[in-house]
C-alpha cells in the first residue's frame, strides 16, 4: 500500500500549533510564499498629499511608487526516525501521533521560538523594563534578582502603543510562566472575577489595560546592554540574561508558512524498518518599517 503522505502532512500541520496558540494573533502571510520557502508581498507607496482650499495652482503632480516586501522562510527539519510497522500506522491516528509526538513537539517549540524572535522589537523605543519587587531571576545561566512584572508596565505599554496610534483592538501580551505569577499575585488582581474574560481556546488567562495575556513557559531573552538585545533560540545562557514579555496588535506582526514535506524510505533492509523525516519552512516578521505595534517588557536588575 502506498504512503498517505497527505495524512501524516495534516496531522503536521494540526500538531503545529498545538499549545502555540499566539501564532494565531497575527496576520498570515502563506498566500504570498512563492516556491515554498521566499515570501514576496506588493505594497503601496505613500497616498496623495491633500491641500485644504488649495490656492497654488497647477498641483503638484506625484507618482506613486510601490515597494515590495521579500523574505525568506527559515528551513526547520527533524533527525530521521525508524518505525519497524510504518505501513500499520496508517491506519491508526493514535499510532501516527505517538510516534510524531515527540519529533512534533520539538519542531513546534523550534517554530515558535523563532517566531517571537523574528517579531521581536530591537529600537530602544519600543523595549520597556519591569519596575516591581525584587524576584529571583528565572533567564537559564542567569543569577541575581530581577523586578518582577507589573500591572503598572502594561499600563505604560499600553500608553506607549495608544502613542503609536496602534489599534486598540488586537493587542496581545505573550508572558513567560515566572513573571506571569509575579503579576497575578498583585492584590488588586487577586480580587477580580476573571471566569468572564477567560478564552481558554485561545490560550487568553485574562484581560488588563486591553491586553489578552497568554501565558507560555518561556516567551524571550534578552542581554543586559544599554538597549537590551533580543538573543537567538538556543543561545547560550549568560549570567545577566533578562527574560522579557512579547506585546504586539495582531496586525502589526505576520507569519507565513511554506512547505511541509515528509520524506520516507520504505522497508530498508539494513534497519530491518522504515525511515521517516519532516521539514517545516516557516517565517515572519514585524510589519511596521516603523516597528510601531510591538513593544518588549525587559527584566530590570534589582538588588
Amino acid at each position: 500500500m502506498a504512503l498517505e503522505v497527505e495524512i501524516w502532512k495534516k496531522e503536521i500541520i494540526g500538531l503545529l500549533y498545538k499549545s502555540n496558540e499566539f501564532l494565531d494573533y497575527c496576520v498570515k502571510a502563506d498566500e504570498y510564499v512563492n516556491l515554498g520557502k521566499i515570501v514576496h508581498i506588493p505594497g503601496s507607496g505613500q497616498p496623495s498629499n491633500v491641500e485644504i482650499d488649495r490656492t497654488i495652482l497647477p498641483a503638484t503632480i506625484s507618482k506613486r511608487t510601490d515597494t515590495e516586501v521579500t523574505y525568506t522562510l527559515k528551513e526547520f527539519t527533524s533527525d530521521p526516525k525508524l518505525v519497524t510497522n510504518l505501513e500499520t500506522l496508517q491506519y491508526s491516528y493514535d499510532k501516527v501521533q505517538s510516534v510524531l509526538r515527540e519529533d512534533m513537539a520539538t519542531i513546534r517549540e523550534k517554530v515558535a521560538d523563532w517566531m517571537l524572535r523574528l517579531w521581536s522589537p530591537a529600537d530602544a523605543a519600543s523595549i520597556l523594563r519591569t519596575t516591581g519587587a525584587a524576584v529571583t531571576s528565572a533567564a537559564p545561566g542567569a543569577t541575581g534578582n530581577r523586578k518582577g512584572l507589573t500591572k503598572e508596565d502594561l499600563k505604560k505599554a499600553r500608553l506607549v502603543m495608544n502613542k503609536q496610534k496602534v489599534l486598540k483592538e488586537g493587542r496581545v501580551a505573550l508572558i513567560p510562566s515566572d513573571q506571569m505569577d509575579f503579576l497575578l499575585s498583585d492584590p488588586d488582581l487577586l480580587k477580580r472575577d476573571v471566569s468572564m474574560e477567560l478564552d481558554i481556546k485561545g490560550g487568553v488567562i485574562t484581560r488588563l489595560y486591553g491586553f489578552d495575556l497568554i501565558e507560555r513557559s518561556d516567551v524571550m531573552i534578552y542581554t543586559e546592554a544599554g538597549t537590551p538585545v533580543a538573543k537567538n533560540p538556543g543561545a547560550a545562557g549568560a549570567a545577566t540574561d533578562n527574560q522579557a514579555t512579547l506585546l504586539w496588535q495582531r496586525d502589526c506582526v505576520e507569519r507565513a508558512m511554506g512547505d511541509v514535506k515528509m520524506f520516507y524510505d520504505i522497508d530498508k533492509p539494513e534497519y530491518y524498518g522504515s525511515l521517516f523525516s519532516f521539514l517545516i519552512m516557516m517565517g515572519g516578521r514585524g510589519r511596521r518599517p516603523d516597528g510601531k505595534g510591538v513593544l518588549s517588557i525587559v527584566e530590570a536588575s534589582a538588588a
